[in-house]
């Protein structure tokens, strides 16, 4: 019976470690935080990108709103973004959370955490 339960939860693992090995990547290393790789493959609520964020393991988290603004201003040589709204972790009043749009120009701008939006993972070290 104990072996029934033992290889769904060695499956539900294995799901969880492919994912965060395949969105970490090869981080890239800008400024003082290592950033994904990758994208999220989805985009996300503000709450769904916090969690997913922090369930990469070891101080992955959504970026500040600067952090975001360097990514921007680096995405051709971090590679990979979408032209599309990406989450911050920075609050703004009313519970709004800071957004950057990744074309050609920068907009940032405050979204509804309620709203989707594409997430790249960082963490300082």
């Amino acid at each position: 019976m104990k072996t029934l339960f033992f290889i769904p939860f060695l499956f539900m693992c294995s799901i969880v470690i492919g994912q965060s090995s395949v969105i970490i990547g090869t981080p890239i290393r800008i400024g003082n935080i290592e950033v994904a790789q990758n994208d999220f493959p989805t985009d996300m609520n503000w709450a769904n990108a916090n969690d997913s964020c922090a369930k990469l393991g070891e101080g992955w988290r959504l970026p500040t709103k600067d952090e975001l603004h360097l990514l921007f201003e680096k995405k051709d040589e971090i590679g990979g973004f979408v032209a599309q709204y990406y989450w911050s972790s920075t609050i703004y009043d009313q519970g709004y959370a800071w957004v950057e749009q990744f074309e050609k120009y920068s907009m940032t701008m405050v979204n509804n955490p309620k709203y989707l939006n594409f997430v790249r993972a960082v963490r300082s070290f």
